[in-house]
């Protein structure tokens, strides 16, 4: 490279732009999340299950998760090529919309029914939401960087929860079940106006950023566009193709099956093991609830960071599985409440370790014009499979009247995920 040439990339690795973009999506999934874990507090909630008819059902509780990311997987699976097709904002401008829209009828349900038409809206409209963040990625950050970019917006998954949780426990007794999906509606403005306003789909689109910096990014997504065999010339079936028959994009998606189920089983039932298994107080289960997203946001940038360094992730993603599988068999064990409350906490925040690992090798796998599809993809099928983990759980939780059964579903799926990983690390990703 020439002297020129080096001090643009000087230049465009000292410009912010594209983290004050990557910033956007965190608080974009920040929002997002919380619009998902309302219910894993409403299902603790007396007021809530006595109008939805629910109270006794554990079954019908994880169905209202389960409705949600079963349609929240299919949409990924069906209408991610349609958002490689809008392009990145655009797609989520239309998510939000969704989101909203989702909010306003789970604040005026009167049954179960509504409740649940509610929660497939949600799914379906953010659907387009993660594969797209992924893209925003994809088209803005080099490789070498993508594994601190996707800890940053990755964050807003732990952030969520982390404030949701004991937020949520003093909201809804202050204003009722109702008025919390009414606040969820009018924070949903928020990513609204910073994507359509503030983001573009390429760098090349965004008049606020610095010539070097455009450059320094073009060139390396040049480069990598050629290390790709020209895929990104070719048509989004073309290129769904050349991963499709990849093994290791299997591989990342079975590790990624183990992240999300482990997420959502967990997510769902979180609050109701604390506060019915293990015998937490209402504010007691709020703090609880948070503490494994605090964990995981810490645990989140320590693997980014060194997996960058090391330019290795599967290795990192295979101890945050082990990890996880260990500290949730440990929880189910022990006789004391604290230890099982501290315990199941560390299993959650290990999967942090692992969350940003999977989606960089992701990026690294599927072609880039192919991006939105191949994370749609690969997100539509875990949250299929994740979404079945409530609905299970709770099955599970009915047919044994314990919590134990349900926690083994997740360390099974802990230890498969860490098999994934071993053959991934073999290959040297």
């Amino acid at each position: 490279m020439d002297s020129s040439g080096s001090i643009s990339q000087a230049v465009g690795k000292q410009s912010r732009t594209r983290y004050q973009i990557v910033m956007i999506l965190m608080v974009t999934l920040f929002i997002a999340y919380i619009d998902r874990v309302n219910i894993s507090v409403l299902i603790v909630d007396k007021g809530f299950l006595a109008a939805m008819g629910i109270a006794n059902d554990p079954v019908s509780k994880g169905m209202l998760m389960t409705v949600f990311l079963i349609c929240y997987g299919l949409g990924n699976v069906i209408f991610s090529p349609i958002g490689d097709w809008l392009g990145p904002r655009k797609a989520m401008t239309l998510s939000i919309v969704l989101w909203a829209v989702s909010c306003i009828i789970g604040g005026v349900a009167g049954s179960f029914l509504a409740m649940i038409i509610a929660r497939a809206i949600l799914g379906f409209g953010e659907s387009l939401h993660w594969p797209m963040q992924s893209k925003f990625v994809k088209n803005w950050f080099p490789c070498q960087e993508r594994g601190t970019a996707n800890a940053v917006w990755v964050t807003g998954l732990a952030l969520a929860p982390m404030f949701a949780m004991p937020a949520f426990t003093w909201l809804i007794p202050a204003i009722g079940w109702r008025g919390s999906f009414f606040v969820l509606a009018s924070l949903s403005s928020i990513p609204l106006i910073a994507i359509w306003f503030f983001t573009a789909d390429h760098p090349r689109g965004y008049r606020k950023i610095s010539p070097a910096e455009r450059d320094y990014i073009e060139d390396a997504l040049k480069k990598e566009d050629e290390a790709e065999g020209g895929l990104c010339q070719a048509s989004i079936w073309e290129n769904m193709k050349s991963f499709m028959g990849d093994y290791r994009f299997w591989l990342v998606v079975i590790l990624y099956g183990g992240v999300t189920s482990i997420w959502w089983g967990t997510m769902a039932w979180l609050p109701s093991y604390l506060k019915e298994a293990r015998g937490f107080n209402w504010k007691a289960m709020g703090a609880l609830s948070a503490l494994p997203y605090a964990l995981y946001f810490f645990m989140n940038f320590i693997s980014a960071h060194f997996s960058d360094r090391m330019g290795r992730r599967a290795p990192f993603a295979m101890l945050g599985m082990v990890g996880s599988t260990v500290f949730i068999y440990l929880s189910s064990q022990v006789e004391s409440n604290m230890a099982a409350a501290v315990l199941i906490s560390c299993g959650i925040a290990c999967i942090g370790i692992a969350m940003p690992c999977s989606w960089a090798l992701l990026q690294q796998i599927v072609p880039s014009k192919a991006c939105g599809a191949g994370a749609g993809m690969m997100n539509g099928i875990t949250n299929g499979i994740s979404g079945l983990a409530p609905i299970l759980i709770g099955f599970l939780i009915a047919k044994t009247g314990s919590f134990t059964s349900g926690l083994m579903y997740l360390v099974a799926w802990g230890a498969l995920s860490a098999t994934s990983c071993a053959v991934l690390s073999y290959k040297k990703l």
